[in-house]
């Protein structure tokens, strides 16, 4: 006898088979349906990758977060997932955890928490999903695994799931593990366990975001971790899936995917995936990663979000094509809808698929992309030809009985670079239940029997602007919703505003440097902590900053110019590094290691004391001051020959910083 799971698979592979070879398709409901739609969603986090979109003015930042979430508008993201801040680099920045410190809580920190709440503003029936990165260094208790104490590190995340709902009226519905890491079965099981306890049985449990194995394997092998875990999530699967999967009976998900530049190559990519990943994975939820390429763009993976937001300073976004893609699912079928069992590829190439809400409403998403122009960056997706091609399609069921459905259409246009996008045409009427549509390559369509569709718009954004070349912040106006600085790309460290009690004069308010231990890192941090701002083409400039050294004899801090990298290469980043130390020296250096000194002396400087310095770089030479006397010049600098301005300090302790300037003249 063939098991219920294997044969229920088995029946829809040859139902794809006999379907795929024919140019008439049948979309019926008779036969019994698929799996439950649970939604296409974006991912913010992982990290810093909504950064700069907290300092759009408005009406511009409610315009961009409409096109993202607002139903029937733009995209109508079903899904949020957020990381949980962990205070290190997990992939373009840093985001600050809500307990930096043992004894410490604090849920309003960073800006996720607005982000969920924006989300929710718009779409009350969102799915909010949290995932760490990475955790402060307490919670490791000096080593690099959260599972080493494993009742901390459910504690820790814990707090955060019901801080969601104290402070923030925030529903979390799915939790994580570790992105990308090794799971631990004995600490889903406890996670599990003090949910129950906390009165958060509806949190349901997300394993392991990673890959299909040995999370499935895990799940078959082990029945109590198979009755704590809801849902299999992979990360970038190339659409398909792994049979253990698949007789687990779980829900799979590809809870993080795309990861490509977002032109409409991008956009492209986005439409198979969308599509084949259940085609071919049974996969009833991708979740981009990521959500909104709102960071500067030389980070990683600069641009590889739904859409772009990266200047705050102008207002300037840009509406890219998987904005409207995605659209072409989310404004035609819910969560909770369920796939038909006829689906599959066209004969020709492309992929189609269909939902239904089980009260008589249907939805069909027909992809035509072709190989060249779709490929993935991470990973690449299989090349297949595709040509343009008549398709049929005979609706039966309780299909039967509908005369006409709504069209709409995108086109990509490789060529002459003048796509359409999401363009409502006219209906298509069915003729005795059938209907005929002449595909061509790189179309999208959508059918239904949905009324509600509608693409949003706006009046053009400003226009796009170089980040301003004089730039001054006293850190004394400051949005109480958000800790940090406008325009600082924390890439590690933690800086936040902080109120100085102990200085009744002029540096009450400032920018604080605040993680004091190593975190349990995700990415290769570097030994010092770094914010970088401004315009990476930079080349000479002065950079000026008032700083306040606290920990006395060994602390250290620097303001640099021409920073070249940032984001998971942070730890070799070069540039010009001007150090002071409060054993009264000071060094000058052309990386952030150190280990490449171009001047070096003594300076006077100690903790306890705010010094000002300046660093100016003109050509190939750089030339330092300390509270406004010269302390070294004439330091050359071959390499690198442009980049951001920087503030840091030389390991991971208390640094204040305030009246932060800089005057770019190239």
């Amino acid at each position: 006898m063939i098991p219920r799971v294997l044969y229920s698979g088995i029946l829809w592979v040859c139902s794809c088979l006999w379907l795929c070879n024919a140019d008439s398709y049948v979309l019926d409901d008779k036969i019994g349906l698929g799996r439950q739609f649970d939604g296409i969603g974006g991912l913010s986090g992982g990290g810093a990758t909504s950064r700069l979109l907290v300092n759009y003015a408005e009406p511009y930042r409610s315009q961009i977060l409409d096109y993202l979430f607002k139903p029937n508008f733009g995209a109508s993201l079903q899904i949020l997932k957020v990381e949980i801040g962990g205070d290190a680099q997990t992939t373009d920045g840093t985001e600050p955890s809500h307990m930096h410190y043992e004894n410490d809580e604090n849920y309003f920190r960073g800006y996720e928490w607005w982000l969920m709440r924006e989300a929710k503003k718009r779409n009350p029936n969102i799915t909010l999903i949290g995932l760490p990165w990475a955790f402060p260094g307490w919670v490791g208790h000096g080593t690099n695994t959260p599972f080493e104490y494993p009742d901390i590190t459910v504690f820790y995340v814990v707090t955060w799931i019901i801080g969601a709902k104290q402070y923030h009226d925030l529903d979390i519905d799915y939790i994580g593990i570790w992105n990308e890491r090794k799971f631990d079965s004995k600490y889903i099981k406890l996670l599990r366990y003090t949910l129950d306890k906390s009165g958060l049985e509806r949190v349901k449990i997300i394993a392991s975001d990673n890959l299909w194995q040995p999370i499935s394997l895990s799940l078959l092998l082990d029945p109590e971790l198979h009755k704590v875990v809801e849902v299999i999530g992979a990360h970038y699967p190339g659409t398909n899936t792994v049979l253990d999967a698949l007789k687990t009976e779980k829900k799979l998900w590809s809870s993080e995917d795309y990861s490509t530049y977002n032109d409409d190559v991008g956009g492209g990519c986005w439409a198979r995936i969308l599509n084949q990943n259940y085609v071919n994975g049974r996969m009833t939820s991708t979740i981009s990663w990521n959500l909104i390429a709102s960071y500067y763009e030389d980070l990683s993976f600069g641009r590889n979000g739904l859409m772009t937001a990266e200047e705050p300073w102008s207002g300037n976004y840009v509406v890219e094509s998987p904005i409207w893609i995605t659209a072409h699912t989310t404004q035609f079928a819910q969560p909770g809808w369920t796939y038909l069992q006829t689906v599959g590829h066209l004969s020709q190439g492309g992929s189609y698929v269909a939902l239904t809400d089980g009260k008589g409403n249907l939805t069909v998403v027909i992809e035509t992309m072709t190989h060249d122009h779709s490929i993935c960056i991470r990973p690449p997706l299989p090349a297949y030809n595709v040509s343009a091609q008549n398709a049929t399609f005979q609706l039966k069921g309780s299909f039967g009985s509908i005369s006409a459905l709504q069209v709409w259409h995108s086109k990509f246009d490789f060529k002459t670079k003048n796509p359409t996008f999401f363009k409502q045409l006219s209906p298509m009427k069915i003729s005795d239940g059938t209907f005929t549509l002449e595909l061509d390559v790189d179309e999208v369509y959508t059918l239904t029997t949905l009324t509600t569709g509608v693409k949003g718009s706006y009046p053009a954004p400003p226009a796009s602007t170089p980040f301003p070349k004089s730039y001054k912040d006293d850190f004394n106006v400051r949005n109480p919703a958000f800790t940090e600085a406008p325009d600082f790309a924390d890439q590690t460290g933690v800086f936040e505003y902080y109120i100085n009690l102990t200085d009744p004069g002029p540096h009450v308010f400032t920018l604080r440097q605040v993680v004091t231990q190593r975190p349990v890192t995700w990415a290769a941090d570097a030994d010092q902590t770094i914010s970088v701002i401004g315009d990476h083409n930079w080349q000479n400039l002065t950079v000026t900053c008032d700083v306040y050294i606290e920990t006395p004899k060994t602390g250290g801090v620097f303001i640099a110019a021409r920073v070249d990298k940032g984001g998971e290469s942070v730890r070799n980043a070069k540039g010009v590094f001007y150090w002071v130390y409060a054993d009264g020296t000071y060094k000058v250096t052309n990386d952030l290691r150190g280990q490449t000194v171009l001047a070096e002396g003594q300076s006077g400087t100690r903790a306890g004391v705010w010094h000002t310095l300046t660093l100016t770089i003109e050509g190939q030479y750089a030339s330092g001051m300390l509270n406004g006397y010269p302390l070294w010049k004439n330091a050359v600098v071959l390499e690198p020959k442009n980049g951001w301005a920087a503030i840091g300090t030389q390991t991971f302790e208390l640094v204040q910083f305030d009246n932060f300037s800089i005057e770019a003249k190239s």
